[in-house]
């Protein structure tokens, strides 16, 4: 059984339905912290179903240097707004950096490497690393120059190097050019002071705060266990963080269909965890539910289904697994309908004549079959 109520306040909160909550695609990146962004054409995607569905406006976002991807968390890729990449990668990706640091035995990789990747890097990007009018490197010329440097980037070498070399905030993915995000040096590209020290005075508690703050603003409503699985922040910080902004934020329980109520006792066949969202949500919710329960098409790695711990309250344990075959990490994209998962779909066809393939995990009548074959036609597509 789905939590339809919840689902819909979280699409509500996430900006999928009702009139655009963010300014501009930049406002939306700073707002939810972080965007799972390991697809480029979804993130983009993603990004623009949220600011009114221009995609030009995201792409013109990253050019300017406001929007970035990095690995701040999870060793992932995220798009990240410029000016929160360098405080929330050294708040959250000591972990993944040393996991990072741990493999290098197994590709044959040692520091000097590292050191006269960063160098070449450094070489190549810096005059292609001003916001602006720098437009990056792409990512074959960086394995280019580093050939050239004498390092292999055979067999995992490449991508290992510029990750790491990102997760230690050295490089970031900053324009759009040729069909990816290219890289630049971090540097230079992201704007002065906004590391942990500049914007935070090196408080880690006040930085987790405002992460948590961010979070359960734009993904709410969610617990704290949704927050230290989606950040993989600890527990404790996250229970030291809540406190220094529970003031700006509005909580109570959801019962067994997702509806929120004030007391755990209120809330039937609920699970009793305390969930926390933004003000006036759920009064927000009461007035825009009929709209949130419309069809919806998302991309496959967006922040409404890969934003929490529990996937299920948008489906059952069997949608899931035709939604992550396998389980492997690697998500389809999905057709919403009426707060739950009702189908997955693709598109075929060439340049121009691209047709929606849905296939239905529930059953979808002719009218809603229509009204996804709208969405389709309207979806924010890049040219990957």
């Amino acid at each position: 059984m789905t939590q339809r109520h919840l689902a819909g306040a979280r699409l509500l909160a996430q900006g999928l339905v009702a009139e655009p909550r963010f300014t501009g695609p930049a406002a939306a990146a700073r707002a939810f912290g972080a965007h799972q962004g390991q697809d480029v054409a979804g993130v983009m995607a993603s990004l623009a179903l949220r600011t009114g569905g221009e995609l030009e406006a995201v792409l013109a976002a990253f050019d300017r240097g406001e929007i970035v991807r990095g690995y701040p968390m999870r060793g992932t890729v995220f798009a990240v707004a410029a000016d929160s990449l360098a405080w929330l990668t050294e708040l959250c990706a000591a972990g993944p950096l040393r996991a990072a640091i741990s493999r290098r035995g197994h590709l044959e990789l040692e520091d000097h490497h590292l050191q006269r990747a960063q160098q070449a890097l450094e070489e190549i990007a810096a005059e292609q690393s001003v916001p602006g009018t720098g437009r990056g490197v792409l990512r074959r010329e960086l394995t280019a120059a580093w050939e050239a440097a004498g390092i292999r980037t055979d067999q995992g070498r490449g991508y290992h190097l510029l990750a790491e070399l990102i997760s230690a905030g050295i490089a970031a993915y900053g324009p759009w050019r040729d069909g990816e995000t290219a890289v630049v040096l971090a540097e230079s590209w992201l704007p002065a002071g906004s590391d942990l020290e500049g914007a935070f005075n090196g408080e880690r508690t006040a930085a987790a705060a405002e992460l948590a703050r961010r979070y359960v603003t734009s993904h709410g409503p969610v617990g704290e266990r949704d927050l230290a699985w989606w950040s993989k922040l600890p527990l404790g910080m996250i229970r030291a963080a809540l406190p220094l902004i529970e003031s700006e934020l509005e909580s109570g329980f959801a019962d067994r269909d997702g509806r929120l109520h004030a007391t755990a006792e209120a809330a039937r066949g609920g699970d009793g965890e305390r969930l926390w969202w933004r003000p006036g949500l759920v009064q927000e919710y009461a007035a825009a539910e009929k709209e949130t329960m419309r069809e919806l098409l998302l991309p496959g790695f967006d922040e409404l289904l890969l934003g929490y711990r529990d996937r299920l309250y948008l489906m059952d344990p069997e949608r899931h697994r035709a939604l992550v075959p396998g389980n492997n990490g690697v998500f389809k994209r999905s057709a919403l309908r009426r707060g739950e998962v009702v189908g997955l779909w693709s598109r075929k066809g060439t340049a121009g004549k691209r047709r929606l393939v849905l296939e239905e995990l529930e059953e979808v009548s002719p009218t809603q079959r229509r009204r996804f074959e709208k969405l389709f036609a309207a979806f924010p597509y890049t040219a990957v």
